[in-house]
């Protein structure tokens, strides 16, 4: 991924982590909460098999999209 479109990305995942915190369910391994940022991270890892900066310029559009359809979805 070129540089302005990691700048991109992680301006949106910044925003939709911030927009997720204390939306997401609780769960036993987190008693104090979750870490909306790293549920994103982990959730673009296990999509795509590789973190975002490794996602191809081709494919933001989509990796975009999965960000939207997280937000929209917390689980």
């Amino acid at each position: 991924m070129n540089e302005e479109n990691r700048k991109k990305i992680w301006n949106i995942i910044r925003e939709t982590g911030d927009d997720l915190k204390g939306k997401l369910p609780h769960h036993p391994s987190h008693p104090n909460g979750r870490n909306s940022y790293a549920h994103l991270f982990l959730e673009i890892k296990n999509h795509f098999g590789m973190t975002y900066k490794a996602i191809p310029d081709d494919r933001i559009l989509e990796l975009k999209e999965f960000i939207q359809f997280i937000k929209n979805n917390p689980r």
